[in-house]
């Protein structure tokens, strides 16, 4: 089984009204949860589908292409152009 990469593309700022990351949507809850050893691939594939869900316009399509790139070569484009 290929394993589920972590949607974090390197944008790690909280939003201070709704809690959500700017770069990935993610609750700090749920980035917690990422990196425990014991959260399911369910869990996970539930979450991605969640936080895109939570993303509108220019957002949703940023992370999108930042993440695809991630997934392929293996660098967030926010890395991978400011490294």
């Amino acid at each position: 089984m290929n394993k589920i990469i972590s949607p974090c593309i390197s944008i790690c700022k909280t939003d201070p009204k709704t809690g959500f990351c700017y770069g990935c949507a993610r609750t700090e809850q749920e980035k917690k949860t990422w990196k425990d050893i014991n959260t399911s691939d369910k869990w996970k594939k539930n979450n991605l589908y969640d936080i895109q869900n939570r993303m509108k316009g220019w957002q949703l399509e940023t992370f999108k292409e930042s993440y695809e790139n991630k997934l392929r070569e293996g660098i967030s484009l926010y890395k991978k152009f400011n490294s």
